[in-house]
Protein backbone atom coordinates (compact mmCIF):
# COMPACT_ATOMS: atom_id res chain seq x y z
CA UNK A 1 0.00 0.00 0.00
CA UNK A 2 1.23 3.64 -0.91
CA UNK A 3 1.50 6.52 1.82
CA UNK A 4 -0.64 9.35 1.31
CA UNK A 5 2.67 11.28 0.89
CA UNK A 6 3.91 9.24 -2.13
CA UNK A 7 0.32 9.73 -4.02
CA UNK A 8 -0.90 12.61 -3.00
CA UNK A 9 2.29 15.34 -2.14
CA UNK A 10 2.65 18.01 -4.25
CA UNK A 11 6.32 17.00 -3.88
CA UNK A 12 5.77 13.89 -5.67
CA UNK A 13 4.41 15.25 -8.32
CA UNK A 14 6.96 18.21 -8.98
CA UNK A 15 9.20 15.36 -9.38
CA UNK A 16 7.69 13.78 -12.03
CA UNK A 17 6.98 16.63 -13.70
CA UNK A 18 10.18 17.30 -13.37
CA UNK A 19 11.55 14.18 -14.95
CA UNK A 20 9.38 14.12 -17.85
CA UNK A 21 10.74 17.66 -18.13
CA UNK A 22 14.18 15.83 -18.45
CA UNK A 23 13.28 13.62 -20.65
CA UNK A 24 11.39 15.72 -23.30
CA UNK A 25 13.95 17.95 -24.06
CA UNK A 26 16.75 14.99 -24.48
CA UNK A 27 14.17 13.37 -26.48
CA UNK A 28 13.60 16.63 -28.82
CA UNK A 29 17.69 17.18 -29.03
CA UNK A 30 18.07 13.29 -30.20
CA UNK A 31 15.33 14.31 -32.39
CA UNK A 32 17.00 17.56 -34.26
CA UNK A 33 19.88 14.51 -35.11
CA UNK A 34 17.29 12.89 -37.10
CA UNK A 35 15.74 15.35 -39.00
CA UNK A 36 18.04 15.68 -42.08
CA UNK A 37 16.69 12.63 -43.39
CA UNK A 38 13.48 12.18 -41.93
CA UNK A 39 12.27 15.82 -41.97
CA UNK A 40 11.20 17.41 -38.69
CA UNK A 41 7.38 16.47 -38.96
CA UNK A 42 8.81 13.07 -40.41
CA UNK A 43 10.62 12.68 -36.63
CA UNK A 44 7.65 13.90 -34.92
CA UNK A 45 5.26 10.90 -36.45
CA UNK A 46 7.45 8.44 -36.19
CA UNK A 47 8.04 8.84 -32.40
CA UNK A 48 4.05 9.07 -32.10
CA UNK A 49 3.82 5.56 -34.14
CA UNK A 50 5.94 3.76 -31.91
CA UNK A 51 4.54 5.27 -28.89
CA UNK A 52 1.06 4.24 -29.81
CA UNK A 53 2.33 0.69 -30.41
CA UNK A 54 4.30 0.81 -27.21
CA UNK A 55 1.32 2.02 -24.94
CA UNK A 56 -0.97 -0.47 -26.15
CA UNK A 57 1.07 -3.59 -25.59
CA UNK A 58 1.29 -2.12 -22.13
CA UNK A 59 -1.97 -0.91 -21.01
CA UNK A 60 -4.15 -3.21 -23.16
CA UNK A 61 -6.86 -0.65 -23.96
CA UNK A 62 -9.51 -3.48 -25.01
CA UNK A 63 -9.50 -5.05 -20.92
CA UNK A 64 -11.37 -1.48 -19.96
CA UNK A 65 -14.23 -0.06 -20.58
CA UNK A 66 -14.49 3.80 -21.41
CA UNK A 67 -17.86 5.65 -21.39
CA UNK A 68 -18.50 7.63 -24.98
CA UNK A 69 -17.81 10.97 -23.21
CA UNK A 70 -14.53 9.96 -21.70
CA UNK A 71 -13.38 8.30 -25.27
CA UNK A 72 -13.99 11.81 -26.99
CA UNK A 73 -12.11 13.89 -24.38
CA UNK A 74 -9.43 11.24 -24.90
CA UNK A 75 -9.69 11.51 -28.79
CA UNK A 76 -9.57 15.56 -28.66
CA UNK A 77 -6.39 14.95 -26.35
CA UNK A 78 -4.76 12.61 -28.97
CA UNK A 79 -5.79 15.42 -31.22
CA UNK A 80 -4.19 18.05 -29.10
CA UNK A 81 -0.89 16.03 -28.84
CA UNK A 82 -0.04 15.19 -32.75
CA UNK A 83 -0.31 19.11 -32.95
CA UNK A 84 1.72 19.88 -30.68
CA UNK A 85 4.52 17.52 -31.22
CA UNK A 86 4.78 18.08 -34.91
CA UNK A 87 4.44 22.24 -34.68
CA UNK A 88 7.22 22.27 -32.29
CA UNK A 89 9.35 19.66 -34.52
CA UNK A 90 8.95 22.12 -37.43
CA UNK A 91 9.64 25.23 -34.63
CA UNK A 92 12.90 23.71 -33.84
CA UNK A 93 13.89 23.15 -37.72
CA UNK A 94 14.27 27.08 -37.54
CA UNK A 95 14.96 28.39 -33.79
CA UNK A 96 16.92 27.27 -31.15
CA UNK A 97 15.74 24.61 -28.38
CA UNK A 98 15.15 26.55 -26.03
CA UNK A 99 13.73 29.51 -27.66
CA UNK A 100 11.25 26.90 -28.81
CA UNK A 101 10.49 26.03 -26.00
CA UNK A 102 9.89 29.07 -24.31
CA UNK A 103 7.60 30.25 -26.42
CA UNK A 104 5.65 27.14 -26.42
CA UNK A 105 5.47 27.53 -22.70
CA UNK A 106 3.07 30.29 -23.18
CA UNK A 107 0.42 27.58 -23.41
CA UNK A 108 0.94 26.30 -20.27
CA UNK A 109 1.95 29.93 -18.73
CA UNK A 110 -1.67 30.87 -20.14
CA UNK A 111 -3.60 28.52 -17.98
CA UNK A 112 -1.47 29.38 -14.73
CA UNK A 113 -2.53 33.25 -15.01
CA UNK A 114 -6.29 32.42 -15.66
CA UNK A 115 -6.47 29.84 -13.10
CA UNK A 116 -4.37 30.87 -10.72
CA UNK A 117 -5.07 32.73 -7.47
CA UNK A 118 -3.45 34.55 -4.98
CA UNK A 119 0.67 34.58 -5.02
CA UNK A 120 0.27 31.88 -7.63
CA UNK A 121 -0.14 34.69 -10.69
CA UNK A 122 2.56 36.08 -9.33
CA UNK A 123 4.73 33.28 -9.66
CA UNK A 124 3.47 33.22 -13.62
CA UNK A 125 4.64 36.41 -13.84
CA UNK A 126 7.98 35.90 -12.89
CA UNK A 127 8.16 32.62 -15.38
CA UNK A 128 6.96 35.10 -18.32
CA UNK A 129 9.28 37.67 -17.47
CA UNK A 130 12.01 34.76 -17.39
CA UNK A 131 10.46 33.62 -21.35
CA UNK A 132 11.07 37.48 -22.47
CA UNK A 133 14.82 37.34 -21.33
CA UNK A 134 15.29 33.79 -22.84
CA UNK A 135 13.31 34.60 -25.94
CA UNK A 136 14.87 38.69 -26.40
CA UNK A 137 11.88 39.22 -28.82
CA UNK A 138 13.46 42.43 -29.29
CA UNK A 139 16.29 41.15 -31.04
CA UNK A 140 13.66 40.42 -33.68
CA UNK A 141 16.13 37.86 -35.32
CA UNK A 142 13.49 34.67 -34.66
CA UNK A 143 12.84 32.84 -37.94
CA UNK A 144 8.86 33.87 -38.38
CA UNK A 145 7.88 30.51 -39.08
CA UNK A 146 9.61 28.79 -36.57
CA UNK A 147 7.62 31.03 -33.90
CA UNK A 148 4.51 30.51 -35.53
CA UNK A 149 5.19 26.89 -35.58
CA UNK A 150 6.29 27.39 -31.84
CA UNK A 151 2.76 29.54 -30.62
CA UNK A 152 0.62 26.59 -32.30
CA UNK A 153 2.52 23.98 -30.46
CA UNK A 154 1.66 26.65 -27.44
CA UNK A 155 -1.98 26.47 -28.31
CA UNK A 156 -1.91 22.71 -28.51
CA UNK A 157 0.43 22.55 -24.82
CA UNK A 158 -2.54 24.66 -23.30
CA UNK A 159 -4.81 21.78 -24.31
CA UNK A 160 -2.79 18.82 -23.92
CA UNK A 161 -2.55 20.25 -20.32
CA UNK A 162 -6.18 20.55 -19.33
CA UNK A 163 -7.31 17.42 -21.08
CA UNK A 164 -4.39 14.91 -19.96
CA UNK A 165 -5.78 16.34 -15.55
CA UNK A 166 -9.13 15.42 -16.82
CA UNK A 167 -8.10 12.18 -18.24
CA UNK A 168 -6.52 11.35 -15.40
CA UNK A 169 -9.49 12.33 -13.26
CA UNK A 170 -11.53 10.13 -14.91
CA UNK A 171 -9.32 7.22 -16.33
CA UNK A 172 -7.22 4.79 -14.21
CA UNK A 173 -3.21 4.56 -14.27
CA UNK A 174 -1.88 4.95 -17.99
CA UNK A 175 -4.91 3.42 -20.15
CA UNK A 176 -5.74 7.20 -20.60
CA UNK A 177 -2.42 7.17 -22.94
CA UNK A 178 -3.37 4.07 -24.40
CA UNK A 179 -6.39 5.77 -26.14
CA UNK A 180 -4.68 9.14 -26.76
CA UNK A 181 -1.43 8.18 -28.63
CA UNK A 182 -2.92 6.07 -30.88
CA UNK A 183 -5.09 8.83 -32.06
CA UNK A 184 -2.57 10.96 -32.22
CA UNK A 185 -0.40 8.57 -34.32
CA UNK A 186 -3.32 8.28 -36.75
CA UNK A 187 -4.32 12.10 -36.79
CA UNK A 188 -0.29 12.41 -37.83
CA UNK A 189 -0.02 10.20 -40.27
CA UNK A 190 -3.28 11.37 -42.16
CA UNK A 191 -0.74 14.71 -41.89
CA UNK A 192 3.16 13.28 -42.66
CA UNK A 193 3.27 9.53 -42.58
CA UNK A 194 2.80 8.56 -46.43
CA UNK A 195 5.55 10.80 -47.39
CA UNK A 196 7.57 9.81 -44.16
CA UNK A 197 6.78 6.03 -44.52
CA UNK A 198 8.99 5.45 -47.72
CA UNK A 199 12.11 7.19 -46.56
CA UNK A 200 12.17 4.88 -43.01
CA UNK A 201 14.92 2.23 -43.07
CA UNK A 202 15.50 -0.78 -40.18
CA UNK A 203 17.83 1.60 -38.44
CA UNK A 204 15.43 4.43 -38.68
CA UNK A 205 12.53 2.15 -37.16
CA UNK A 206 15.11 0.90 -34.28
CA UNK A 207 16.16 4.75 -33.15
CA UNK A 208 12.27 5.74 -33.34
CA UNK A 209 11.48 3.18 -31.11
CA UNK A 210 14.31 4.57 -28.17
CA UNK A 211 13.29 7.87 -29.23
CA UNK A 212 9.44 7.09 -28.52
CA UNK A 213 10.46 5.69 -25.06
CA UNK A 214 12.32 8.92 -24.35
CA UNK A 215 9.33 10.74 -25.60
CA UNK A 216 6.47 11.07 -25.30
CA UNK A 217 6.46 7.28 -23.52
CA UNK A 218 7.46 8.48 -20.76
CA UNK A 219 7.55 11.80 -19.70
CA UNK A 220 3.29 11.65 -21.22
CA UNK A 221 2.87 8.92 -18.39
CA UNK A 222 4.70 11.10 -15.91
CA UNK A 223 2.83 14.06 -16.49
CA UNK A 224 -0.79 12.37 -16.18
CA UNK A 225 0.48 11.08 -12.78
CA UNK A 226 1.80 13.96 -11.94
CA UNK A 227 -1.47 16.36 -12.70
CA UNK A 228 -3.46 13.85 -10.11
CA UNK A 229 -1.00 15.84 -7.73
CA UNK A 230 -0.94 19.10 -9.08
CA UNK A 231 -3.45 22.07 -10.21
CA UNK A 232 -3.60 22.82 -13.57
CA UNK A 233 -2.47 26.26 -13.23
CA UNK A 234 0.24 24.77 -10.48
CA UNK A 235 1.59 22.54 -13.47
CA UNK A 236 1.55 25.40 -15.69
CA UNK A 237 3.93 27.98 -13.93
CA UNK A 238 6.40 24.56 -12.86
CA UNK A 239 6.56 23.81 -16.82
CA UNK A 240 8.51 27.21 -16.80
CA UNK A 241 11.53 24.93 -16.04
CA UNK A 242 11.20 23.66 -19.68
CA UNK A 243 12.64 26.15 -21.16
CA UNK A 244 15.60 26.55 -19.01
CA UNK A 245 15.95 22.77 -19.09
CA UNK A 246 16.39 23.48 -22.79
CA UNK A 247 18.69 25.86 -23.14
CA UNK A 248 20.92 23.76 -21.28
CA UNK A 249 20.51 20.62 -23.32
CA UNK A 250 20.77 23.00 -26.27
CA UNK A 251 24.09 24.20 -24.96
CA UNK A 252 25.67 20.54 -24.33
CA UNK A 253 23.97 18.62 -26.71
CA UNK A 254 23.35 20.91 -29.82
CA UNK A 255 25.94 23.44 -29.15
CA UNK A 256 23.38 26.43 -29.16
CA UNK A 257 25.20 29.04 -26.61
CA UNK A 258 22.81 31.62 -25.15
CA UNK A 259 22.65 34.85 -24.24
CA UNK A 260 23.55 36.89 -21.25
CA UNK A 261 20.05 37.99 -20.93
CA UNK A 262 18.94 34.15 -21.17
CA UNK A 263 20.82 33.36 -18.13
CA UNK A 264 18.27 35.90 -16.19
CA UNK A 265 15.51 34.18 -17.81
CA UNK A 266 16.46 30.89 -16.17
CA UNK A 267 16.93 32.34 -12.92
CA UNK A 268 13.04 34.14 -12.94
CA UNK A 269 11.69 30.99 -14.42
CA UNK A 270 13.42 28.53 -12.08
CA UNK A 271 12.04 30.55 -9.17
CA UNK A 272 9.03 30.61 -10.31
CA UNK A 273 9.15 26.66 -10.45
CA UNK A 274 9.88 26.57 -6.65
CA UNK A 275 7.00 29.28 -6.09
CA UNK A 276 4.59 27.20 -8.44
CA UNK A 277 5.72 23.74 -6.07
CA UNK A 278 4.99 25.55 -2.80
CA UNK A 279 1.34 26.43 -3.46
CA UNK A 280 0.70 23.77 -6.44
CA UNK A 281 -1.06 20.61 -3.75
CA UNK A 282 -4.22 19.11 -5.70
CA UNK A 283 -6.42 17.07 -3.62
CA UNK A 284 -6.93 14.07 -5.90
CA UNK A 285 -9.94 12.70 -7.25
CA UNK A 286 -10.55 8.98 -7.44
CA UNK A 287 -10.12 7.74 -11.42
CA UNK A 288 -12.47 5.13 -12.88
CA UNK A 289 -11.34 1.51 -11.27
CA UNK A 290 -9.58 -0.82 -13.95
CA UNK A 291 -9.21 -4.28 -13.53
CA UNK A 292 -5.04 -5.50 -13.77
CA UNK A 293 -3.69 -2.61 -15.22
CA UNK A 294 0.39 -2.13 -15.71
CA UNK A 295 1.72 0.97 -15.04
CA UNK A 296 5.14 1.11 -16.74
CA UNK A 297 6.68 -0.23 -13.87
CA UNK A 298 7.32 2.72 -11.97
CA UNK A 299 5.93 1.58 -8.69
CA UNK A 300 3.28 4.56 -8.25
CA UNK A 301 -0.22 2.85 -7.56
Amino acid sequence: MTSPLTRNSAGTGTLMAFAAMCCVQLGLAASVGLTGQLGAEGVGWLRLAWAAVIIVAIARPWRHKFTARTLLMLALLGVATAGMTLCFMLAVETIPLGTASALEFLGPLSIAVIQGRGVARWWALSAAAGVLLLTEPWHGAADLAGVLFALGAAACWAVYVLLTQRAGDSVHGISALAVSLPVAAIAATLVVGPATIARLDWQLLLLGFALALLLPVIPFSLELLALRRLTAAAFGTLMCLEPAIALVVGLFVLGQVPRPAALAGIVLVIAAGIGATRTGRREPKVAAPATAEPTLGVGLH
